[in-house]
């Protein structure tokens, strides 16, 4: 004999009406959950880049800088303990590390380039982002619009201000110049805008691979190793050595070549340091094709732990005496939280250090034009704070 189901009470509709929604939006939220996954997996995919092949990855076996299927330095790196760095990184004290207020910034506009390019004049857009103008060609160095130095905002650091002048105020550019694919100097989401705008882009032996990846046509590409050379518009762009090292990801350090880069005009020279530690290299780059009328090097981000890939405000100094610059304007520094010092320190080390050697330095506001002939931005923009003297936090690379 058949039995008839209870009849279902009120309590019972609203349990099952219930349930009913709590499956579906546990489905939703799955599949939102596999939507966002995806993309987060596909974003970290393409600002990874591209992997250099055929004909590039011919040139790079042949270079003398990729011996065993890696780039690598002439002098060797010595790290400090991994575990120490990682915990004074997540667990370590931040104070002083980012602005507590807006940093003052000079904005730029596309009237500001109206004119012809000049002889020499450079501002500095925040970090080692830079415009050149060089005997009548505007070069555009390590951009990076990016609002993040990393593969995303679960990844890396965000930029401390807006850069001074917006892409979309760009103006002509002849050359993108990079000197290497780490993402506070080569940002994905820059060079896609900048792709079909700008008709060069000079990079180090690989890292075409990239800018490829990433939309810009093959003929607009020129890669080259240390020493060799390209022209662009009469201005000859010299790759010169660096000891830094390369990668986006886990598993592709030196899969790409470092550099800092030489700018010879009719009459000027502008030498670009990128990123690189303390090495003999500077002074055979001094040599062989200075002097430099304007040096832009690097001072910040450096610690005694990495010492062997950044180099500090006094080295850096040492490097600008060494490549025989006659003004220094420094890069890489008030831009992203990327080391353990106070945002101001590597500034006041360099006024220190520059003071006591006697070199020409411009601090520029970010936006500030510098050049002969204009007037030199104010001695010092940043607010007073807490800092290491050199003698307290030394920085010196080894192998010298």
């Amino acid at each position: 004999m058949a039995i008839s189901p209870a009849p279902m009470t009120k309590a019972d509709v609203f349990s099952a009406r219930r349930n009913r929604r709590l499956r579906l939006t546990g489905a939703a939220v799955g599949g939102l959950a596999l939507i966002g996954g995806a993309k987060l997996v596909g974003d970290l995919r393409s600002a990874f880049g591209g992997k250099p092949s055929g004909e590039r990855l011919r040139r790079l076996n042949a270079s003398p800088q990729h011996p065993d299927g890696k780039f690598v330095n002439r002098l060797s790196r010595h790290d400090g303990p991994i575990l120490t760095t990682l915990g004074k990184w997540f667990f370590g004290s931040k104070d002083g590390r980012e602005p507590t207020a807006p940093i003052p910034i000079v904005p730029r506009r596309a009237a500001d380039f109206a004119e012809a390019p000049a002889d020499l004049r450079a501002v500095w857009l925040g970090h080692s982002t830079a415009l050149i103008e060089l005997d009548g060609c505007r070069f555009l160095v390590d951009p990076v619009w990016d609002e993040y130095a990393s593969p995303g905002p679960l990844f890396g650091v965000k930029r401390f201000f807006d850069p001074p002048l917006a892409l979309d105020e760009l103006p002509p550019i002849d050359a993108v110049v990079l000197s290497h694919d780490h993402y506070d100097h080569l940002g994905e989401a820059t060079i896609r805008r900048l792709a079909d705008r700008v008709p060069r882009f000079v990079v180090p032996l690989g890292v075409g691979a990239h800018l490829e990846a990433w939309g810009v046509a093959a003929e607009r590409i020129t890669e080259r190793d240390w020493w060799e050379q390209t022209e662009v518009g009469g201005v000859t762009l010299i790759c010169t050595p660096a000891r830094h090292f390369s990668g986006r990801g886990l598993l592709d350090n030196g899969r790409t070549l470092w550099s800092g880069w030489a700018l010879i005009g009719q009459q000027r020279r502008v030498y670009v340091s990128g990123d690189s530690a303390m090495f003999p290299g500077f002074a055979e780059i001094g040599e062989r094709l200075g002097p430099f009328d304007l040096t832009l090097i690097e001072i910040g981000g450096y610690d005694a732990a990495w010492a062997d890939v950044h180099m500090g405000p006094e080295q850096a100094a040492q490097a600008h005496r060494l490549v025989r610059g006659k003004r220094m304007l420094p890069t890489h520094w008030a831009t992203f939280n990327l080391a353990f010092h106070p945002w101001t320190e590597p500034a006041e080390r360099l006024l220190v250090v520059a003071q006591q050697v006697g070199i020409d330095v411009v601090m520029p506001r970010p936006g500030e034009f510098v050049g002969p002939g204009l007037p030199d931005p104010p001695a010092r923009w940043w607010p007073t704070q807490p800092w290491r003297t050199a003698s307290e936090a030394p920085v010196v690379s080894s192998g010298l």
